[in-house]
């Protein structure tokens, strides 16, 4: 499968006539916690000739390939990442962070994981993961038992949430680095494990009874803080430093 993802990627430089600076997984196996028919959610950074940004006229600054039963490929041009990566946006700092990389070149990786140490909102990234799971877990719960995707996702927003909460930065993509560090209780920890096994052995659409000893926590953390709203400091990365970035990949790509 690498090999026919890093094909795609070639494809995509001829006929869209970029260079992809970063391509990596997204989504549930970047987590770390596929299930057995799990597809491929590949995203990817881009840079188009200087010429294309010497322009009055508004252009697509995506690339999306026709979705087919494996694959999901999607890009994003680095002028448009990086007016996010100003936002703090959640999905772009864990592509950033992805442990699957398919393809990186040149150095706007690495400076933009620099950049997120001291730029990045942790009040941005703390609204988008608790919303995200109470939605999730909302999904998971409705009918009978818990549905395992919308479970995971709620667990990790959750982890990810409360790792801004405690100050230690950008949350990190994988589960089990947030689980390692935000769940210190041996039992609960264990029965997380336990259910993640079931998960990666099941399909997408599988459900599971109630676990009291994960949704009970679940249920007392978003309770705890939806009472307790917490105020934390929102940042911005300066347009001149992004237009520094900006210009200098142009000309380390282009010459």
């Amino acid at each position: 499968m690498k090999n026919i993802i890093l094909s795609r990627l070639n494809e995509i430089e001829q006929t869209q006539q970029v260079v992809i600076l970063h391509a990596c997984e997204s989504g549930s196996r970047a987590w770390g916690f596929p299930s057995a028919d799990s597809d491929y959610d590949v995203r990817f950074l881009y840079l188009r000739p200087v010429h294309w940004y010497l322009s009055v006229e508004e252009k697509r600054d995506v690339i999306e390939v026709p979705i087919d039963d494996q694959l999901d490929i999607t890009g994003w041009d680095l002028k448009k990442a990086l007016q996010l990566f100003r936002k703090s946006n959640p999905p772009l700092l864990e592509w950033l962070g992805s442990p699957v990389v398919y393809m990186e070149k040149h150095s706007v990786r690495a400076q933009l994981r620099e950049l997120a140490k001291t730029h990045y909102s942790p009040q941005t990234c703390f609204l988008h993961y608790f919303g995200t799971a109470r939605n999730h877990y909302r999904e998971a719960t409705a009918g009978e038992g818990v549905k395992l995707k919308p479970y995971f996702y709620a667990l990790r927003t959750l982890l990810a949430t409360l790792w801004i909460e405690a100050g230690n930065g950008v949350a990190p993509t994988e589960f089990r680095a947030l689980l390692e560090r935000m769940v210190s209780d041996s039992a609960l920890k264990a029965e997380i494990l336990s259910l993640l096994e079931r998960k990666q052995a099941g399909t997408e659409k599988d459900s599971n009874p109630r676990i009291p000893l994960i949704s009970d926590f679940i249920e007392a953390e978003i309770a705890r803080l939806e009472t307790s709203p917490l105020q934390l400091e929102s940042r911005a990365a300066p347009y001149e430093i992004l237009d520094d970035l900006f210009q200098k990949t142009l000309t380390e790509v282009w010459g």
